[in-house]
Protein backbone atom coordinates (compact mmCIF):
# COMPACT_ATOMS: atom_id res chain seq x y z
CA UNK A 1 0.00 0.00 0.00
CA UNK A 2 2.51 2.26 0.63
CA UNK A 3 4.45 1.53 -2.32
CA UNK A 4 1.72 2.86 -4.19
CA UNK A 5 0.81 5.88 -2.18
CA UNK A 6 4.63 7.04 -2.82
CA UNK A 7 4.24 6.44 -6.20
CA UNK A 8 0.79 8.95 -6.41
CA UNK A 9 3.15 11.52 -4.53
CA UNK A 10 5.02 12.76 -7.48
CA UNK A 11 1.59 13.51 -9.10
CA UNK A 12 -0.04 15.17 -6.55
CA UNK A 13 2.88 17.25 -5.66
CA UNK A 14 2.64 19.00 -8.76
CA UNK A 15 -1.13 19.74 -8.10
CA UNK A 16 0.65 21.05 -4.76
CA UNK A 17 3.14 23.24 -7.21
CA UNK A 18 0.44 24.41 -9.20
CA UNK A 19 -1.75 25.54 -6.33
CA UNK A 20 0.75 27.21 -4.70
CA UNK A 21 1.60 29.43 -7.98
CA UNK A 22 -1.60 30.43 -8.27
CA UNK A 23 -2.51 30.86 -4.47
CA UNK A 24 0.65 33.22 -4.45
CA UNK A 25 -0.88 34.80 -8.18
CA UNK A 26 2.68 33.71 -9.33
CA UNK A 27 0.46 32.03 -12.01
CA UNK A 28 -2.43 34.33 -12.98
CA UNK A 29 -5.70 32.87 -13.72
CA UNK A 30 -5.26 34.01 -17.11
CA UNK A 31 -1.83 31.56 -17.32
CA UNK A 32 -3.87 29.01 -16.06
CA UNK A 33 -6.20 29.38 -18.61
CA UNK A 34 -3.93 30.06 -21.34
CA UNK A 35 -2.11 26.80 -19.61
CA UNK A 36 -4.92 24.62 -19.93
CA UNK A 37 -5.72 25.53 -23.19
CA UNK A 38 -2.52 24.22 -24.53
CA UNK A 39 -2.65 21.34 -22.34
CA UNK A 40 -6.20 20.44 -23.49
CA UNK A 41 -6.10 21.06 -27.12
CA UNK A 42 -2.75 20.42 -27.81
CA UNK A 43 -0.39 17.94 -25.30
CA UNK A 44 -3.57 15.94 -24.19
CA UNK A 45 -5.08 15.41 -27.51
CA UNK A 46 -1.22 14.46 -28.70
CA UNK A 47 -1.04 12.19 -26.09
CA UNK A 48 -4.57 10.66 -26.45
CA UNK A 49 -3.77 9.93 -30.45
CA UNK A 50 -0.67 7.84 -29.54
CA UNK A 51 -2.05 5.96 -26.87
CA UNK A 52 -4.99 5.56 -29.40
CA UNK A 53 -3.44 4.75 -32.37
CA UNK A 54 -1.32 2.15 -30.64
CA UNK A 55 -3.84 0.05 -29.60
CA UNK A 56 -6.95 -1.92 -31.59
CA UNK A 57 -10.44 -1.28 -31.49
CA UNK A 58 -10.73 -4.29 -29.65
CA UNK A 59 -8.19 -3.31 -27.00
CA UNK A 60 -10.16 -0.07 -26.50
CA UNK A 61 -13.31 -0.84 -26.92
CA UNK A 62 -15.48 -3.86 -24.96
CA UNK A 63 -19.05 -4.16 -24.85
CA UNK A 64 -19.78 -5.62 -21.15
CA UNK A 65 -16.82 -3.33 -19.96
CA UNK A 66 -18.93 -0.67 -21.28
CA UNK A 67 -22.19 -1.94 -19.92
CA UNK A 68 -20.41 -2.47 -16.62
CA UNK A 69 -18.79 0.79 -16.32
CA UNK A 70 -22.32 2.75 -17.55
CA UNK A 71 -24.36 0.24 -15.00
CA UNK A 72 -22.35 1.25 -11.71
CA UNK A 73 -21.97 4.96 -12.60
CA UNK A 74 -25.35 5.17 -13.46
CA UNK A 75 -26.35 3.67 -9.91
CA UNK A 76 -24.36 6.61 -8.27
CA UNK A 77 -25.86 9.23 -10.80
CA UNK A 78 -29.63 8.34 -9.76
CA UNK A 79 -28.49 8.35 -5.76
CA UNK A 80 -26.96 11.81 -6.12
CA UNK A 81 -29.71 12.95 -8.26
CA UNK A 82 -32.49 11.34 -5.64
CA UNK A 83 -30.44 13.76 -2.30
CA UNK A 84 -30.77 15.95 -4.84
CA UNK A 85 -34.60 16.43 -5.13
CA UNK A 86 -35.22 14.99 -1.55
CA UNK A 87 -33.40 18.44 -0.52
CA UNK A 88 -35.91 19.99 -3.14
CA UNK A 89 -33.10 20.96 -5.54
CA UNK A 90 -34.23 22.36 -9.27
CA UNK A 91 -33.71 19.53 -12.34
CA UNK A 92 -30.72 21.86 -13.36
CA UNK A 93 -28.86 21.55 -10.06
CA UNK A 94 -29.44 17.70 -9.56
CA UNK A 95 -27.73 17.14 -13.26
CA UNK A 96 -24.64 19.57 -11.64
CA UNK A 97 -24.15 16.97 -8.44
CA UNK A 98 -24.95 14.13 -10.25
CA UNK A 99 -22.18 15.36 -12.58
CA UNK A 100 -19.96 15.99 -9.14
CA UNK A 101 -20.56 12.27 -8.68
CA UNK A 102 -19.79 10.39 -11.12
CA UNK A 103 -17.36 12.13 -13.54
CA UNK A 104 -13.71 12.28 -12.13
CA UNK A 105 -10.75 13.58 -13.51
CA UNK A 106 -9.81 10.86 -15.94
CA UNK A 107 -7.91 12.59 -18.97
CA UNK A 108 -5.67 15.20 -17.24
CA UNK A 109 -5.05 12.61 -14.17
CA UNK A 110 -6.38 9.61 -14.45
CA UNK A 111 -4.91 8.59 -17.40
CA UNK A 112 -0.76 9.71 -17.34
CA UNK A 113 -0.64 8.71 -13.36
CA UNK A 114 -2.66 5.14 -14.13
CA UNK A 115 -0.25 4.47 -17.18
CA UNK A 116 2.58 5.07 -14.74
CA UNK A 117 0.99 3.03 -12.05
CA UNK A 118 -0.63 0.15 -13.86
CA UNK A 119 1.61 0.05 -16.59
CA UNK A 120 0.60 0.99 -20.15
CA UNK A 121 -2.02 -2.10 -21.06
CA UNK A 122 -4.19 0.45 -18.61
CA UNK A 123 -4.61 3.15 -21.38
CA UNK A 124 -7.30 0.80 -23.81
CA UNK A 125 -9.63 0.57 -20.64
CA UNK A 126 -9.39 4.36 -19.73
CA UNK A 127 -10.03 5.65 -22.99
CA UNK A 128 -12.66 3.99 -22.99
CA UNK A 129 -13.76 4.89 -19.81
CA UNK A 130 -13.27 8.61 -20.68
CA UNK A 131 -15.20 8.72 -24.21
CA UNK A 132 -18.33 7.02 -21.98
CA UNK A 133 -17.77 9.54 -19.59
CA UNK A 134 -17.74 12.35 -22.28
CA UNK A 135 -20.40 11.00 -25.09
CA UNK A 136 -22.93 9.79 -22.16
CA UNK A 137 -22.92 11.80 -19.13
CA UNK A 138 -21.17 15.18 -20.91
CA UNK A 139 -24.13 15.21 -23.22
CA UNK A 140 -26.60 14.04 -20.11
CA UNK A 141 -26.00 17.25 -18.27
CA UNK A 142 -26.77 19.29 -21.43
CA UNK A 143 -29.84 17.84 -22.19
CA UNK A 144 -31.23 18.28 -18.63
CA UNK A 145 -29.69 21.41 -18.30
CA UNK A 146 -31.68 22.81 -20.83
CA UNK A 147 -34.56 20.67 -21.44
CA UNK A 148 -35.22 21.79 -18.08
CA UNK A 149 -35.27 25.10 -18.88
CA UNK A 150 -36.90 25.13 -22.41
CA UNK A 151 -39.74 22.35 -20.91
CA UNK A 152 -38.77 20.21 -23.81
CA UNK A 153 -35.86 18.44 -25.75
CA UNK A 154 -35.60 20.54 -28.69
CA UNK A 155 -33.75 19.48 -31.70
CA UNK A 156 -31.18 22.79 -31.04
CA UNK A 157 -30.70 20.91 -28.24
CA UNK A 158 -29.72 17.93 -30.04
CA UNK A 159 -27.95 19.63 -32.30
CA UNK A 160 -26.06 21.76 -29.56
CA UNK A 161 -24.71 18.51 -27.92
CA UNK A 162 -23.89 16.97 -31.26
CA UNK A 163 -21.59 19.79 -31.90
CA UNK A 164 -19.75 19.57 -28.86
CA UNK A 165 -19.14 16.15 -29.15
CA UNK A 166 -17.78 16.73 -32.95
CA UNK A 167 -15.81 19.28 -31.94
CA UNK A 168 -14.36 17.95 -28.46
CA UNK A 169 -10.25 17.60 -29.04
CA UNK A 170 -10.17 14.22 -26.52
CA UNK A 171 -12.96 12.11 -28.63
CA UNK A 172 -11.64 13.63 -31.93
CA UNK A 173 -8.09 12.65 -31.05
CA UNK A 174 -9.26 9.09 -29.78
CA UNK A 175 -11.22 8.71 -33.02
CA UNK A 176 -8.06 9.84 -34.98
CA UNK A 177 -6.03 7.45 -33.33
CA UNK A 178 -8.40 4.62 -33.43
CA UNK A 179 -8.39 5.24 -37.31
CA UNK A 180 -5.15 5.39 -37.90
CA UNK A 181 -4.71 1.92 -35.85
CA UNK A 182 -7.10 0.63 -38.35
CA UNK A 183 -4.96 0.89 -40.62
CA UNK A 184 -2.85 -1.31 -39.55
CA UNK A 185 0.50 0.86 -40.35
CA UNK A 186 2.93 2.46 -38.20
CA UNK A 187 3.44 6.23 -38.04
CA UNK A 188 5.88 8.20 -39.92
CA UNK A 189 9.15 8.17 -37.35
CA UNK A 190 8.83 12.01 -37.38
CA UNK A 191 5.24 12.25 -36.73
CA UNK A 192 5.38 9.42 -33.90
CA UNK A 193 8.40 11.52 -32.55
CA UNK A 194 6.34 14.62 -32.45
CA UNK A 195 3.42 13.10 -30.83
CA UNK A 196 5.60 12.11 -28.19
CA UNK A 197 7.64 15.06 -27.75
CA UNK A 198 4.22 16.88 -27.26
CA UNK A 199 2.64 14.52 -25.66
CA UNK A 200 5.25 14.07 -22.92
CA UNK A 201 4.02 18.23 -22.02
CA UNK A 202 0.48 16.79 -21.33
CA UNK A 203 1.42 15.54 -17.74
CA UNK A 204 3.27 18.11 -16.14
CA UNK A 205 0.99 20.60 -18.08
CA UNK A 206 -2.40 19.27 -16.78
CA UNK A 207 -1.27 18.31 -13.22
CA UNK A 208 0.33 21.86 -13.11
CA UNK A 209 -2.72 23.30 -14.40
CA UNK A 210 -5.10 21.38 -12.12
CA UNK A 211 -3.60 22.75 -9.15
CA UNK A 212 -3.18 26.34 -10.20
CA UNK A 213 -7.22 26.21 -11.01
CA UNK A 214 -7.70 24.71 -7.49
CA UNK A 215 -6.12 27.84 -6.16
CA UNK A 216 -9.14 29.87 -7.25
CA UNK A 217 -11.94 27.45 -5.83
CA UNK A 218 -13.03 27.92 -2.29
CA UNK A 219 -14.88 25.64 -0.26
CA UNK A 220 -18.16 26.70 0.31
CA UNK A 221 -20.95 24.50 1.12
CA UNK A 222 -18.36 22.51 2.74
CA UNK A 223 -21.25 19.82 3.71
CA UNK A 224 -22.19 19.36 0.05
CA UNK A 225 -18.86 19.25 -1.04
CA UNK A 226 -18.12 16.47 1.45
CA UNK A 227 -21.47 14.41 0.28
CA UNK A 228 -20.35 15.27 -3.30
CA UNK A 229 -16.72 13.70 -2.45
CA UNK A 230 -17.80 10.77 -0.89
CA UNK A 231 -20.36 9.90 -4.23
CA UNK A 232 -16.86 10.48 -6.02
CA UNK A 233 -14.45 9.18 -4.14
CA UNK A 234 -15.83 6.56 -2.32
CA UNK A 235 -19.62 5.51 -3.48
CA UNK A 236 -18.81 5.66 -7.58
CA UNK A 237 -16.04 3.23 -7.35
CA UNK A 238 -17.90 0.94 -5.10
CA UNK A 239 -20.69 1.15 -7.75
CA UNK A 240 -18.27 -0.04 -10.51
CA UNK A 241 -17.11 -2.74 -8.39
CA UNK A 242 -20.27 -4.18 -7.57
CA UNK A 243 -21.20 -3.76 -11.41
CA UNK A 244 -17.87 -5.30 -12.92
CA UNK A 245 -17.22 -7.59 -10.27
CA UNK A 246 -21.05 -9.17 -9.60
CA UNK A 247 -23.66 -7.81 -11.54
CA UNK A 248 -22.03 -7.89 -15.13
CA UNK A 249 -18.46 -9.72 -14.38
CA UNK A 250 -16.10 -8.42 -16.36
CA UNK A 251 -13.79 -11.24 -18.08
CA UNK A 252 -10.50 -9.47 -17.69
CA UNK A 253 -9.88 -8.98 -13.97
CA UNK A 254 -6.75 -6.38 -15.09
CA UNK A 255 -9.91 -4.26 -17.00
CA UNK A 256 -12.06 -4.34 -13.74
CA UNK A 257 -9.51 -2.93 -11.94
CA UNK A 258 -8.47 -0.26 -13.97
CA UNK A 259 -12.27 0.64 -14.18
CA UNK A 260 -12.77 0.71 -10.93
CA UNK A 261 -9.68 2.54 -10.21
CA UNK A 262 -10.50 5.30 -12.62
CA UNK A 263 -13.90 5.70 -10.62
CA UNK A 264 -12.23 6.51 -7.93
CA UNK A 265 -10.67 9.59 -9.46
CA UNK A 266 -12.08 13.39 -8.28
CA UNK A 267 -14.25 15.34 -9.59
CA UNK A 268 -13.48 16.91 -12.99
CA UNK A 269 -12.75 20.33 -14.07
CA UNK A 270 -14.75 20.73 -17.22
CA UNK A 271 -17.74 19.79 -14.63
CA UNK A 272 -17.19 23.40 -13.25
CA UNK A 273 -16.56 24.53 -16.61
CA UNK A 274 -20.40 23.61 -17.30
CA UNK A 275 -22.16 24.72 -14.21
CA UNK A 276 -20.35 28.05 -14.60
CA UNK A 277 -21.59 28.18 -18.28
CA UNK A 278 -25.22 27.26 -17.42
CA UNK A 279 -25.11 29.48 -14.31
CA UNK A 280 -26.25 26.46 -12.20
CA UNK A 281 -24.19 26.57 -9.14
CA UNK A 282 -20.80 27.06 -9.87
CA UNK A 283 -19.36 27.14 -6.50
CA UNK A 284 -20.51 24.24 -5.00
CA UNK A 285 -19.55 21.77 -7.47
CA UNK A 286 -15.92 24.49 -6.61
CA UNK A 287 -16.01 23.28 -3.75
CA UNK A 288 -16.50 19.55 -4.87
CA UNK A 289 -13.59 19.36 -6.79
CA UNK A 290 -11.12 21.10 -3.98
CA UNK A 291 -12.45 19.24 -1.36
CA UNK A 292 -12.46 15.57 -3.39
CA UNK A 293 -8.81 16.51 -5.12
CA UNK A 294 -7.81 17.12 -1.48
CA UNK A 295 -8.98 13.76 0.09
CA UNK A 296 -7.99 11.75 -3.58
CA UNK A 297 -4.40 11.96 -1.90
CA UNK A 298 -5.33 9.17 0.12
CA UNK A 299 -8.52 7.54 -1.27
CA UNK A 300 -7.08 7.25 -4.75
CA UNK A 301 -3.91 5.12 -3.81
CA UNK A 302 -5.99 3.19 -1.00
CA UNK A 303 -7.82 1.95 -3.96
CA UNK A 304 -6.00 1.24 -6.26
CA UNK A 305 -3.64 -0.51 -3.42
CA UNK A 306 -6.41 -2.76 -2.33
CA UNK A 307 -7.40 -3.99 -5.80
CA UNK A 308 -3.88 -4.69 -6.48
CA UNK A 309 -2.70 -5.96 -3.49
CA UNK A 310 -0.29 -3.36 -2.17
CA UNK A 311 2.15 -3.36 -5.35
CA UNK A 312 2.41 -0.88 -8.00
Amino acid sequence: MLAIFLKTVPFFALIGLGYGAGRTRFFTPEATAWLTKFVFFFALSAMLFNFAANLTLAEIFDLRIVAAYLLGTTIVYLIATAAGLFRGLSVSECAVESQCAVIGNVGFLGIPMFVLLLGPASAGPMLMVLATDLIVFSSLIVILITGSREGRVSVRTLRTVGLGLATNPMIVSILAGIAWSATGRDLWTPVEEFVALLGAAATPGALFAIGASLAGKSAERVSVAAWLSFCKLLLHPAAVALAALVLLPVRDPFAATVMISAAALPVAGNVYMLAQHYGVAPQRVSAAILVSTAVSVVTVSTIIGLLTGGTP
